[in-house]
């Protein structure tokens, strides 16, 4: 009798450990995937450099050519892996059934994200490997999950994509709120826990292998109250208005309309190609600072050195035309790039202040702007620094950012870009969708 009352208690166990024990394998696996992808992602950028070093105007031929194969090759054969891969997931998250057999979250999708990431940074493409990282690593569990046969749910789904961001950034609580924010619609318990677990485990993975390093390095941000009062709401409302219209230009290039936007979703090989241009202009006039994810040139803002005041615009533009062309490639690293840019112009007016506690601000703003999500840009931020004593002004100046970019575009970005994926499972739309 006291065997028939535990037994049904003990099959739950072994499926809840059986279900971990998936959690943990698919989390060191994509922490594995984000080191390698982390690592690729900057060999490709030290080899177009060396290209650009040798022949300074090859950019303009190579880069425009590369930008309309990968994205015909991507229309044609690939139209999941298009874009970021942060609105793919959260298509997915609505229908996890699907995902057995769906396109979005396929292993096959995931390499061809990844070679047209690694493609764009080979050619000097202003993208991020963040999203990519939150595709591939959702992919990821979702086939570790599969193969050791256990339900794909929401939740396994949430848990690989914020491991994704935890371990492309070392910022484990930041893909905690991402998953909050921007993932999970419906934060419940049982998802908690798993995403804690595999982003705990994908940070263990990443602090194996590269130490206990900070992304942009320890920076030690100071402000008076009466500076952070004035310059908090400058970088929220100017983070906002870009970021808005940054995010607002991606979504209307992906809704139905007419004249311009029908002629050039018509031609999305020639546009993507015109994109290029721009990207090779952009760098070529900037020697070369906009190239790539504009990690290098945001790490030197933080520390209060000042190239060229024409970064941030240029950023701005190199990181938009990349965008709208549709190719993959992600958008965290250039957002970041371009609000160091926009802190640099804000602390021109601010000499006797901290330069580097400035573009932190401006990081925090326009990256709000853009995703409107304010508790990761803070969070993000702080763990990409290791400076807590900014915390106060961070979330004013997110804040302000939310709100004003909401006034500037009305959709939250991702959350608009997932529609299309959200429609059909497998688009076979030829559209351009950032």
């Amino acid at each position: 009798m006291s065997f028939k009352i535990r037994s049904p208690v003990s099959r739950k166990h072994v499926a809840v450990v059986h279900n971990r024990l998936a959690a943990v394998a698919g989390a060191i696996t994509l922490g594995l995937a984000a080191m390698f992808i982390a690592r690729l992602g900057d060999v490709a950028q030290k080899m177009f450099l060396s290209l650009v070093a040798v022949s300074p105007y090859a950019p303009f031929v190579v880069t425009p050519l590369v930008f309309a194969g990968v994205v015909h090759v991507t229309i044609q054969s690939f139209p999941t892996a298009r874009g970021s891969g942060i609105p793919q997931v959260m298509a997915a998250i609505q229908h996890p059934e699907h995902q057995n057999n769906g396109d979005l979250l396929s292993l096959r999708t995931a390499w061809a994200k990844l070679a047209g990431t690694i493609a764009m940074l080979l050619v000097g493409g202003s993208v991020g490997r963040e999203g990519p990282t939150v595709q591939i690593s959702a992919a990821l569990m979702v086939a570790v999950n599969r193969w050791m046969k256990v339900p794909i749910t929401s939740g396994v789904i949430i848990a690989g994509g914020a491991a994704g961001v935890a371990a492309a950034f070392n910022t484990p609580l930041a893909g905690v709120a991402f998953a909050i924010e921007e993932l999970a619609s419906a934060f419940e318990q049982k998802v908690a826990v798993m995403v804690m677990l595999t982003v705990m485990i994908a940070g263990l993975v990443s602090l194996s292998l590269s130490g206990d390093y900070v992304y942009f390095g320890v920076i030690d941000g100071v402000m008076p109250v009466r500076t952070m009062l004035i310059v908090s709401p400058i970088a929220g409302v100017l983070g906002g208005v870009f970021g808005g219209l940054f995010a607002r230009s991606l979504i209307a290039m992906t809704r139905l309309g007419s004249g311009w936007r029908l002629r050039l979703k018509a031609h999305p090989v020639l546009f993507a190609a015109a994109c290029g241009l721009i990207v090779a202009i952009m760098g070529w006039s900037t020697n070369g600072l906009t190239w790539g994810t504009g990690y290098e040139t945001t790490r030197l803002l933080l520390t209060g050195q000042t190239p060229p005041m024409i970064f941030g615009p240029a950023k701005f533009i190199a990181s938009l035309a990349t965008a709208l062309s549709g190719a993959p490639g992600g958008i965290f690293a250039p957002a970041l790039a371009v609000g160091a840019g926009l802190g640099q112009m804000i602390s021109g007016f601010f000499p006797a202040s901290a330069t580097g506690a400035i573009v932190l601000l401006g990081v925090a703003g326009y990256f709000t702007g853009v995703v409107r999500a304010p508790m990761t840009a803070v969070i993000i931020v702080m763990e990409m620094t290791a400076d807590r004593t900014m915390i106060l002004p961070l979330f004013a100046t997110a804040l302000i950012a939310d709100a004003v970019s909401a006034l500037i575009c009305r959709h939250k970005l991702y959350h608009a870009l997932s529609l299309p994926f959200r429609v059909s499972r497998t688009p076979k739309s030829k559209g351009i969708a950032a």
